[in-house]
């Protein structure tokens, strides 16, 4: 049974929760009394905690690496690695640990260049990335009973887009092609889930 958690937009996750007979559970990371809260509202569920998907994100601001608006990377950081390491210390330690099984997928980005060049001007996106990917590393390392896996996706038809100018993002369709589409990234999550 999935648990959507939102930070504002309760509405859509109500809406993923509906249809696909889950539950939508307020989560903001940039609060540590949210994710206390989150962790307390699943350990008090009828369920057991089989994993836990890290696909939060606040979109990139597009500038140069020393041009970046002032708190851009304490923004990312907070979302992507310090509110995620909250969440998974919960999640892990008190839910996940006690019957030694679980699984973590995290989302991390073709814009970190991993297997090339990095995208430009997504500097604080991109190093905060990272920052979640040494996290996922070291939960690896101290956790064998855990299946820890990541998802790098590229471009992807979301409200992230918005981020970007439409010429820009012309031109990378131009480029490369289409766009990934929810569903696909959704499918790439539940293959590494599902072992495939």
């Amino acid at each position: 049974r999935p648990v959507i958690g939102y930070a504002s937009g309760r509405t859509a996750a109500e809406a993923i929760a509906a249809e696909t007979g889950g539950a939508a559970l307020a989560l903001d990371l940039t609060e540590r009394a949210s994710i206390d809260a989150a962790i307390e509202g699943l350990a008090g569920g009828a369920d057991d905690l089989a994993g836990v998907v890290l696909a939060a994100s606040p979109p990139p601001a597009i500038a140069p690496l020393f041009r970046l608006p002032d708190g851009e990377l304490d923004r990312q950081w907070q979302v992507n690695v310090a509110g995620s390491l909250g969440l998974l210390d919960g999640a892990v330690r008190r839910l996940m640990r006690p019957r030694k099984t679980g699984w973590v997928v995290g989302i991390l980005s073709d814009a970190m260049g991993c297997e090339g060049t990095a995208a430009k001007s997504m500097g604080g996106y991109i190093i905060a990335k990272y920052g979640l990917l040494g996290l996922l590393k070291a939960l690896d390392a101290e956790y064998a009973w855990l299946d820890v896996h990541t998802v790098s996706p590229g471009y992807t038809e979301t409200a992230m887009l918005n981020a970007f100018d439409n010429r820009f993002l012309d031109q990378m369709r131009a480029a490369a092609g289409p766009f990934a589409t929810p569903d696909q990234v959704a499918a790439d999550i539940m293959a590494c889930v599902e072992g495939r």
